[in-house]
């Protein structure tokens, strides 16, 4: 075992469950407040116009909002840009959905569509790095000990975003969408969410947002 995971391995148990210490908490929100808004000011006008000329390719507003499952369980409503048709359907998104506009597939793939959760950032119901919040019911499912995820503010980006980057395609590729995403790729992002948690590190975090926007070539 590495010495830094000793160390983590053998803290308190009681610091475990409670989650970031205060200090660390303080320090990771005054960051998301910095950052997010020196990206508002010269992004603004770029979110503007898409939402408008997604609000021209779905026929419906630009900005999609959905609840999902926040910090100590409290729901919230994130916001992105539009990129599908309002249509029923699967709620797992796969790289072939027809509800995908032609301009949604460009959004997602550049993950432009993420950016006005810039606002869920300055409204405290976000962080710029974290465990992506879930839908209610996904969130359900969660042990006692995995909801020490729920500890924190839910990020943009993280350890798990990263490594199902093109999650859309991985699910294109399996015959059962839905179940794999349940029984294979969930179990795996609550271990990676667990593991951001227990070894959280403002280092880490700058290189997850690094790695965000200057992806690697197999990433």
């Amino acid at each position: 075992m590495a010495p830094l995971e000793r160390h983590l391995d053998e803290r308190p148990a009681r610091e475990v469950a409670s989650g970031l210490p205060p200090g660390q908490c303080n320090l990771k929100r005054f960051f998301d407040l910095v950052v997010s808004l020196l990206l508002l000011t010269p992004l603004l006008p770029v979110i503007l116009l898409s939402a408008w000329a997604a609000s021209r390719a779905t026929g419906a507003s630009g900005f999609f909002f959905q609840e999902r499952v926040g910090r100590d369980g409290r729901t919230f409503r994130v916001v992105k840009l539009r990129t599908m048709r309002p249509v029923a359907g699967s709620t797992v998104t796969s790289l072939g959905d027809q509800r995908i506009t032609s301009f949604g597939r460009l959004l997602r793939a550049s993950k432009l569509d993420e950016l006005p959760q810039l606002f869920n950032v300055l409204a405290g119901q976000m962080s710029l790095v974290g465990p992506r919040p879930d839908v209610p019911g996904f969130a359900d499912l969660l042990s006692d000990e995995e909801r020490l995820i729920l500890s924190i503010r839910p990020g943009i980006t993280g350890p798990a975003t990263l490594k199902y980057r093109n999650e859309e395609k991985l699910l294109a590729s399996v015959a059962d969408p839905e179940r794999y995403n349940r029984e294979v790729i969930y179990p795996d992002k609550v271990r990676l969410n667990l593991d951001y948690v227990r070894h959280w590190s403002f280092t880490m975090d700058l290189v997850y947002l690094w790695r965000t926007i200057f992806p690697t070539p197999n990433e």
